[in-house]
């Protein structure tokens, strides 16, 4: 990967992984399901009135769009209102790489470079060995870190899709596909909660809720997949995914000073 590419690569990841601080501040604010559609209805309008559908079939848009959207960030806001800290969280997420590798050789017969296959070892048994301490955690559930898993392999068929869809115009893939998103996420919304409470949150929301909503929208979902779906298009999965394991390390360092979540030593 050329080094253009990957410090791309890294400002995803940045982006990424402070992310988690601001969708527990979201999160504060309005329900998991009415806060992900909120982030995928900003994520489309206006923008699709002025960006062209990408060269993709709607097949693949909507495929893309539900499962990054109820599969992914759905299950991961639920897990985060109350089964999992944001900083365990950002690790657990991380499992879509093992996925997505795992996917890729199955699929397309990806082949892992000799020198990826220990640092490929490594990075399992160090995403075990700080779950398994952090999830000892107060107010981490069995349930939660489950639902991060699911999103986690979610994430990993998007990641195999977008690359299944090409060099396209990786902006555009991201502002058609959100509203594939948006929809079943206010279905499970309002059959979560009814009418009244989403009234109630959006009426009662204040800045620092809209200011989460526009970050979830601009910063992680047009750039942050933006780029990645850009990259995936370049690159192997191999070679892209495991950069996200970087995340983590943004994800408990921003939760430790903003939120003080703990940050052992280990």
């Amino acid at each position: 990967m050329p080094l253009t590419h990957l410090l791309l690569a890294l400002a995803v990841v940045a982006v990424w992984g402070t992310n988690f601080v601001v969708i527990r501040l979201g999160l504060d604010a309005f329900a998991p399901f009415t806060f992900a559609a909120l982030r995928y209805t900003f994520s489309f309008l206006p923008f699709i009135f002025f960006i062209r559908r990408p060269a993709v079939g709607w097949g693949k848009l909507a495929a893309f769009g539900a499962l990054l959207g109820v599969g992914q960030f759905g299950l991961l806001f639920w897990a985060m209102r109350s089964d999992i800290s944001p900083g365990l969280a950002s690790l657990v997420i991380q499992s879509q790489v093992f996925f997505t590798i795992a996917l890729a050789v199955l699929i397309y017969r990806d082949r892992l470079k000799a020198l990826q296959w220990p640092a490929f070892a490594l990075a399992v048994g160090g995403l075990a060995i700080v779950a398994s301490h952090a999830s000892a955690k107060a107010g981490v559930t069995a349930f939660g870190v489950l639902l991060v898993i699911l999103g986690a392999a979610a994430w990993a068929v998007c990641n195999l899709i977008a690359r299944a869809a090409g060099r396209v115009d990786a902006l555009g893939f991201m502002v058609w596909s959100s509203p594939f998103a948006a929809v079943p996420l206010w279905v499970i919304a309002w059959l979560q909660t009814g009418t009244q409470p989403i009234a109630d949150s959006l009426a009662q929301a204040g800045w620092v809720a809209w200011l989460s909503v526009a970050w979830q929208a601009i910063g992680n979902t047009l750039f942050g997949y933006g780029v990645w779906n850009w990259l995936l298009a370049r690159h192997s999965a191999s070679t892209v995914t495991p950069t996200a394991l970087l995340v983590p390390v943004f994800g408990m360092t921003a939760s430790a000073l903003a939120l003080h979540e703990g940050l052992p030593l280990w």
